[in-house]
């Protein structure tokens, strides 16, 4: 399977950012991917008021998209806010093949919120829940956001679930060490899942956000091999990263290194059985 990642750099006009989707998704289709994943904050960056950003997953941004999908002939992951109750919002992303109606057509709400380097995302966004793997083009693939990308059990589940190719969806935060940190733990994950994984990152804003504390891109989008090799990278600025994949080298990657298989329950702390 060909895949594309566009690290583009959002703004905060949701209309805009549709003009992206739609060129990138052209350009990639162009190119013969038959995936195209777009990072976390595509419909609006983060830095400003999301509430009144925010539109359901049947709302007119996302049914764009669906639009997009369906005309590009590609499948479209991308990075959006929907309602949440108290005022906050989730963040979320929309998968949408091509087709009437879209197949593959579906949502994942973010589960691990960055309440971390002085920024609390919990505030405004509300947590999800559900792991969730969608089927491109015959091939499994999980969808997973930012700062999910610190937490391994999420990427062994969604493979225990059968994902061949997993997606990490970024708007990440800058500063010292944090790009190696991105392209280090993208790489850990696609070892931990014995998947490939596919890290769509914001483009760096450079000077432009320079006052700003909320996680606004670093570039360095990458796709990593299940043997945590790194099939291709791109730079800091906006581009679209096209990348082949072999989806047979997830099972062979899982015959030749079981850490699935080989997993071993052990006594938590969180969950130790009393002593009598």
């Amino acid at each position: 399977m060909r895949i594309a990642l566009a690290q583009i750099l959002s703004g905060t006009d949701p209309e805009a950012n549709l003009q992206l989707v739609r060129e990138y998704a052209d350009t990639a289709a162009d190119e013969g991917a038959r995936l195209v994943v777009f990072p976390e904050a595509t419909m609006c960056r983060f830095g400003v008021p999301l509430s009144p950003i925010a539109e359901p997953v049947d709302g007119p941004w996302a049914t764009s998209v669906r639009q997009i999908a369906a005309e590009s002939d590609i499948t479209v992951i991308a990075g959006m806010f929907t309602p949440a109750d108290g005022g906050r919002v989730t963040n979320t992303l929309i998968a949408a093949g091509p087709g009437t109606p879209n197949r593959p057509d579906t949502h994942y709400h973010k589960i691990h919120l960055y309440d971390a380097f002085g920024f609390t995302e919990s505030r405004t966004v509300a947590p999800g829940h559900q792991p969730v793997v969608v089927d491109v083009d015959g091939v499994a693939v999980g969808l997973t956001i930012c700062y999910d990308i610190r937490f391994p059990a999420l990427y062994t589940e969604l493979a225990r679930r059968g994902a061949q190719l997993i997606t990490v969806c970024a708007s990440w935060g800058s500063g010292a060490g944090k790009l190696e940190q991105w392209t280090l733990l993208a790489r850990a994950r696609a070892l931990d899942s014995m998947s490939y994984i596919a890290a769509a990152g914001q483009a760096d804003p450079g000077d432009t956000l320079a006052s700003s504390k909320a996680p606004t891109g670093v570039g360095g989008s990458l796709v990593a091999s299940p043997l945590g090799e790194t099939v291709a990278a791109a730079g800091t600025r906006q581009q679209l990263l096209v990348a082949d994949i072999d989806v047979d080298n997830v099972a062979a990657a899982r015959d030749n290194l079981a850490v699935l298989r080989n997993h071993s329950h052990f006594v938590q702390l969180d969950r130790a059985e009393s002593r009598g």
